[in-house]
């Protein structure tokens, strides 16, 4: 091998070291690693007797948020808090009685179910029960 082509030898060695040195962090910033999910049985809402009636609260349930409800007859609801139209997050009504989407405009009534507005499907529904005063959700299965 002559003086000329262990230079060129080296010089595209180099190149390519340098490409790989840019690209590679590049590449692993667009491609982010695989994060487990946590899966949830149930989640703890807070105590029953400090939840106000005719009101609602968002909970997390793992990386989903729920939205927990209390009737006038203190009857615990939890429903998914994302609406089936486009992912937004819904919030309870006290006036209406109803859950309500503000991005547009979708109702579902205290079933989950959709009543009026875009949303194409109802609301998954979770179970609550109280135990010794402590509100726990668990996915209906």
């Amino acid at each position: 091998m002559n003086r000329r082509g262990f230079v060129s030898l080296l010089l595209g060695g180099g190149i390519l070291g340098w490409l790989g040195a840019v690209l590679y962090p590049i590449i692993s910033y667009l491609n982010p690693p695989k994060v487990p999910e946590a899966n949830v049985q149930t989640v703890k809402a807070g105590s029953a007797s400090d939840f106000p009636k005719n009101t609602a609260q968002i909970v997390k349930f793992g990386r989903k948020p729920v939205i927990l409800i209390k009737t006038n007859n203190d009857e615990f609801l939890a429903f998914a808090a994302t609406c089936t139209h486009l992912d937004c997050i819904v919030q309870y009504r006290g006036d209406l009685k109803q859950i309500w989407c503000a991005c547009h405009n979708g109702l579902y009534d205290l079933k989950g179910r959709n009543i009026s507005g875009p949303p194409p499907k109802p609301l998954d529904e979770y179970a609550v029960n109280i135990v010794e005063d402590e509100i726990h959700i668990s996915e209906m299965g």
